[in-house]
């Protein structure tokens, strides 16, 4: 697994694997294997832990993909999100060829 794809509604491209929690998801975090793309949504449910928490993990455990999205369409969550990786990656918690990409979808979205 390769492709990590978080979300609690939308469905994972197919070359992804999909994740409905963000306790899965830094549950293949813990794993260190080798992470091509992460795609992250902010809102997981309530009651639930959230994407940024998954952020959070990530830059404290160093922890990163070589490319990440924020697909969240929750726009300020997702910009927090996304500022908080792109600041810890210029103060080198990541290498600087980690590309961030903020990316909203909508949530009907589907892939074709």
């Amino acid at each position: 697994m390769d492709k990590v794809f978080m979300d609690d509604v939308r469905e994972s491209p197919g070359d992804h694997h999909l994740v409905r929690t963000a306790e899965d998801c830094i549950a293949i975090l813990k794993t260190d294997l080798p992470l091509n793309h992460l795609s992250l949504d902010h809102d997981l449910g309530t009651d639930q832990k959230n994407g940024f928490e998954v952020v959070q993990y990530m830059i404290d455990h160093r922890r990163y993909a070589e490319r990440i999205t924020v697909h969240s369409a929750n726009a300020p969550a997702g910009k927090r999100m996304y500022d908080a990786l792109t600041e810890a990656r210029n103060q080198g918690s990541f290498p600087y060829h980690v590309k961030i990409y903020l990316r909203p979808l909508p949530l009907d979205w589907k892939q074709h």
